[in-house]
């Protein structure tokens, strides 16, 4: 008899939810397949992915075109154990028992895709820790 472990579930939070948690998101199910469960979530939300987050991360083979930014809710806090925000400060909710890490990173707002590269190749460093962290 089995005793699959249930997924570990990773929840990625920033403001707008058009930038950065988007980004983490499509690594981390890029690199993880389906071993994670990924959510991405916007405090307040933007209409629509930043475009130039979307043409930086076609140069690396991940098309996130269709997605759309999310509004974050308690729901989405509670269903996931990993809680990563991006900048979203005190709007985050949060819960007993799930683990949170804060990244600091440089907000792609209103950026080029010349600004938007560098944040997104950070990103993919610290998703590869976090599945390295997570597969252990």
């Amino acid at each position: 008899m089995s005793t699959a472990t249930p997924r570990p579930s990773v929840l990625f939070v920033c403001v707008h939810n058009a930038g950065r948690s988007q980004m983490a998101a499509a690594f981390l199910t890029h690199l993880a397949g389906d071993r994670v469960e990924v959510r991405s979530a916007g405090s307040a939300p933007a209409d629509t992915v930043n475009p130039s987050v979307v043409d930086a991360m076609k140069e690396v083979g991940i098309d996130i075109s269709a997605e759309t930014p999310k509004v974050l809710t308690v729901e989405a806090v509670q269903a996931s154990d990993v809680v990563i925000t991006m900048g979203c400060g005190d709007t985050c909710p949060v819960f007993p028992g799930k683990r949170y890490l804060d990244w600091q990173l440089d907000d792609p707002a209103g950026q080029g895709v010349d600004a938007v590269r560098p944040i997104r190749d950070e990103i993919e460093q610290r998703i590869r820790g976090l599945l390295a962290d997570l597969d252990g």
